[in-house]
């Protein structure tokens, strides 16, 4: 009778062997699974700045606001008739 439950008991190891350690074994999926949460926040990410550069790009082309604003603070451009004053603090940084 002892016999018959060892046999018994190596075979419901090795039926579960390949359930747990195969190929298509639950660790293997739980690995998958982990791997595919990591893409999706990934895909997150990058879809959030996707859809911000495309709203600059869309507001790039339909309007002159966005590239007036753009001149002004990347380049200090000025319009023709605008005049531009510059403040300068009179004392020096390292004297306070």
């Amino acid at each position: 009778m002892r016999a018959l439950a060892l046999i018994l008991a190596v075979l419901v190891v090795l039926i579960q062997y390949p359930l747990w350690l195969g190929k298509g074994g639950w660790l293997r999926v739980w690995d998958v699974d982990r791997q595919l949460a990591s893409q999706r926040a990934k895909i997150e990410t990058l879809q959030a700045r996707n859809e911000a550069l495309e709203a600059e790009v869309r507001d790039l082309k339909q309007g002159y606001e966005a590239i007036e604003e753009r001149a002004r603070f990347e380049f200090g451009m000025v319009r023709k008739d605008e005049v531009f004053f510059q403040i300068v603090d009179p004392t020096p940084r390292g004297r306070r």
